[in-house]
């Protein structure tokens, strides 16, 4: 059990699990999105509410929110609650904010295409509102709906994921997971955990090995916290430690989520997955990537076209040490992502389906 504290207030609510509350949610009445500020876990369970533009920048930047799903269920609702402060009068001036607004959340992380794909969505629609003759209290209204569809659709699409991978894991299975595609990373469910909690479910017993993922830890503060406070028989190994554990048979599969899928099947994903994909492919294991088809970039032809975020080198020499852990001149490369190259992925399992490959041609057909 752990705290909540509702941070704009100070308060301090009931006492819930971890499992009671949504990565993401609207707070319609006090016009704020609301969400698990993932930089305090595993430590505290703390919501935050979000109510500036400055604001949903900056939780999606440092990471209080994170994961591509949940990244973009927020700019969904983030775009519905910025609209509501703008002008009601003139449609003009109520698009020309709306843009500008649009434009500065997307520039908050540039890997994750489900950021611009989920602010297009809301775009298009008020457009499309505008088109057929609604008033700019009209256009609300339909990016409010909108906004809400994205958030369900995000739940019944993670759900999907989970029973497709879920046919490729047998009861007793060793999974290897990187960093987090858990519920976490989404609003519940996850894409990569979703098997794993749909097998929970159903009594399936499961053995999960969670790389701590450097140097952000997101494996060690958020897959191991949310999956062991599931009761699920989860092990927290180093990074280092995949090849080892490998070699000793304990890894029957791997499970990756992904923030972009590149049109020839290569993937983005956290730093450190692109080896985990050498070392299966080494041993024989089974690599799987998940991912909503929203992950699905056909504009962009390979993984050498996708844009690779670049983080303070501080996160690496400072943050988890009580003082500095390298020396002050060094020079220090922190890319937050890689890609997989699609030959190194045996599946690609999305809510539409396991694609195999060749995925160039699988992809095109979405």
């Amino acid at each position: 059990m752990e705290t909540i504290n509702k941070t704009d207030t100070g308060k301090i609510s009931k006492e819930v699990s971890l499992m009671d509350v949504d990565t993401v949610a609207l707070d319609d009445a006090n016009d704020a999105v609301v969400i698990i500020d993932q930089t305090k876990l595993p430590g505290t369970i703390e919501l935050v509410s979000l109510r500036t533009a400055q604001e949903i920048w900056d939780a999606i930047y440092l990471l209080r929110v994170r994961g591509a799903p949940a990244i973009g269920v927020t700019a969904a609702f983030g775009m519905y609650v910025l609209a509501k402060g703008m002008p009601m009068d003139d449609f003009d001036s109520f698009y020309r904010e709306f843009v500008q607004k649009r434009d500065y959340l997307d520039s908050s992380r540039p890997t994750a295409v489900n950021l611009s794909w989920a602010l297009k969505r809301m775009d298009g629609v008020v457009r499309a509102s505008h088109e057929a003759g609604r008033s700019v209290p009209g256009i609300l209204e339909d990016l409010k709906t909108e906004a809400e569809a994205i958030r369900n659709e995000d739940i019944a699409v993670c759900r999907k994921i989970g029973e497709y991978g879920l046919s490729l894991i047998g009861d007793g299975d060793g999974i290897l997971t990187h960093c987090n595609a858990g519920r976490l990373a989404a609003v519940r469910y996850g894409t990569a955990t979703a098997p794993i909690y749909l097998g929970q479910e159903r009594g399936c017993h499961l053995r999960v090995f969670c790389d701590e993922t450097r140097p952000l830890l997101q494996g060690a503060r958020l897959t191991a916290f949310e999956l062991s406070a599931s009761g699920i028989d989860t092990t927290l190994i180093c990074d280092n430690m995949a090849s080892c554990v490998m070699g000793q048979g304990k890894v029957q599969a791997v499970l990756v989520g992904c923030d972009r899928i590149a049109a020839n099947g290569d993937v983005a994903n956290k730093i450190g997955t692109s080896g985990v994909a050498v070392l299966a492919k080494y041993y024989g294991i089974p690599f799987y990537v998940l991912g909503p088809t929203s992950t699905v970039d056909l504009k962009c032809p390979d993984g050498a076209h996708i844009p690779i975020e670049e983080r303070q080198a501080g996160e690496i020499t400072e943050k988890w040490y009580t003082r500095r852990m390298a020396p002050p001149e060094i020079k220090v490369y922190n890319p937050a992502f890689d890609v997989t190259r699609h030959e190194l992925i045996t599946a690609i399992i999305t809510e539409k389906g396991i694609l195999y490959p060749p995925f160039d041609r699988v992809l095109s057909k979405l």
